[in-house]
């Protein structure tokens, strides 16, 4: 007597990958994101190529493991597929600090953050 499975949260014709700990801000990740969403996985991956942002290159490993994903493990057409959704949210912030003058500290905050993808195959 197991615990009986889990419902796929997602549609049979959507993949999705993650990855966490991306040493970055959420906020500084969802501009990247917001770059993304909604447009089709050759478009979207043009954009996070020419993209000036240090995290456009996570991004990118992350859609293309959605890709294939989808390629391989549900036997989607990847011409046809488009970014559905992009979620950003907030993982670890290590707490450091830095010696400053008269024996005071000031903290340093490095926030980690996880991102997920989601693409669909387009209904035609």
């Amino acid at each position: 007597m197991g615990q009986a499975a889990n419902k796929r949260r997602y549609e049979d014709n959507e993949a999705i990958a993650r990855a966490k700990h991306i040493r970055t801000s959420a906020q500084k990740l969802g501009l990247v994101a917001q770059l993304i969403r909604g447009k089709d996985v050759t478009r979207a991956l043009n954009d996070l190529e020419f993209s000036t942002r240090r995290v456009s290159n996570e991004v990118r490993n992350v859609l293309e493991a959605a890709i294939a994903n989808a390629e391989n493990n549900h036997d989607l057409d990847v011409d046809r597929l488009y970014v559905k959704e992009v979620t950003v949210g907030r993982a670890l912030v290590m707490k450091r600090f830095r010696a400053r003058a008269k024996g005071r500290g000031a903290q340093i905050l490095k926030p980690f953050s996880n991102l997920t993808i989601v693409v669909k195959e387009r209904e035609e």
